[in-house]
């Protein structure tokens, strides 16, 4: 299916790498005025046929100047997330409070931010949530799972309260896929292992489909859910997991 989406005012999150960047880039193809931001600059410098903007999506007075320089949003696809790998034993307050404040903090002050620019003419917000949350639990992942779940339920209510404004809310939920934050997370775990080839087994062994998925595969769906073909769709989880929910 090709998108167009000429005239269109677009914000996307961690655009700097993975499904994000991925998002961005799908996006400025199909003509969209696209406004991309991420925490690191160095990654987002290399985003061409965007306007870039570096600040913390955590920081309500950094997220509040950023959208305060748009007149109106027509597409808002949050992207920002921190995966913690570990039991909730292993998971100190400390890390709980980060996964919190990355995770699901940010979805809740970068949502807040760009409804009301979106009140007046209507619009698509598509959250990058996991089938790794209230879908499924997953080996240590208790703070990820948790967070993600956070950020599924407040797609929902953002849908159901925003409807007869002519906001739509969605969240993808994506099973393992290849991106930098996953090549991270395997060379963390390679350590632990003392293996790369177990660690990578540790992510492959949760696919039915024995691959991984792709950020442009993720981009596709979040294309979609962008565009007037989806206006029927509102306040659902759209499980894009290679099979594990069968």
């Amino acid at each position: 299916m090709s998108v167009e989406l000429a005239g269109k005012i677009a914000v996307v999150t961690a655009a700097g790498q993975g499904i994000g960047r991925a998002c961005a880039e799908a996006l400025i193809a199909a003509g969209a005025e696209v406004h991309a931001s991420d925490i690191n600059s160095e990654t987002l410098s290399t985003l061409s046929g965007a306007t870039c903007s570096v600040f913390d999506a955590t920081s309500e007075k950094e997220v509040a100047a950023a959208f305060e320089r748009l007149d109106r949003i027509d597409i808002l696809i949050h992207a920002v997330g921190y995966v913690h790998q570990g039991t909730i034993e292993e998971c100190t307050p400390d890390e709980w409070r980060r996964s919190s404040r990355i995770t699901l903090d940010s979805c809740y002050t970068v949502l807040r931010a760009g409804i009301p620019k979106m009140k007046d003419a209507g619009g698509s917000i598509v959250t990058i949530a996991s089938v790794c949350s209230s879908i499924k639990g997953f080996p240590r992942r208790a703070a990820y799972g948790a967070m993600k779940a956070g950020v599924i339920g407040l797609t929902k209510s953002v849908a159901a309260d925003y409807l007869a404004a002519g906001i739509r809310a969605n969240a993808i939920c994506p099973g393992t896929v290849d991106s930098p934050s996953l090549r991270e997370r395997v060379a963390d775990l390679a350590e632990k292992f003392g293996n790369m080839d177990k660690a990578w087994n540790f992510f492959l062994s949760r696919q039915p489909t024995g691959r991984l998925g792709t950020p442009e595969e993720v981009a596709a769906l979040a294309m979609y859910l962008s565009s007037p073909e989806s206006g029927f769709v509102t306040g659902q989880t759209i499980n894009m997991d290679g099979g594990i929910t069968i």
